[in-house]
């Protein structure tokens, strides 16, 4: 996954319990699991907010952004890069890569 959820820094920054954050934000522990594992799919913008009251942070404190697949070792760009495949004015139009 291409989007990390820094939640373990913030949590031991403030010193919170997974529980006692989960109750702050209101969602369950099991929830907060999720999201510091690194499973979820998605984040409802309410459930954002309550984490940035809870925490008094920016969505940027707690998530962050890492390619996927870093550029190969001889230079070239790989799928989604400029000019690699996948992007526009790749090999195959554009269409995000091979199934």
């Amino acid at each position: 996954m291409a989007i990390v959820v820094d939640l373990d820094v913030q949590l031991a920054r403030h010193g919170l319990s997974v529980g006692a954050f989960a109750a702050a934000v209101g969602i369950t522990p099991a929830n907060i699991a999720v999201l510091k594992n690194g499973r979820a799919k998605a984040i409802r913008f309410t459930t954002l907010d309550a984490i940035c009251r809870t925490l008094d942070c920016q969505p940027g404190d707690i998530l962050r952004w890492v390619p996927d697949d870093p550029r190969a070792p001889d230079g070239s760009a790989g799928p989604g890069h400029p000019g690699g495949p996948g992007s526009p004015g790749g090999t195959n139009g554009g269409r995000g890569g091979t199934a």
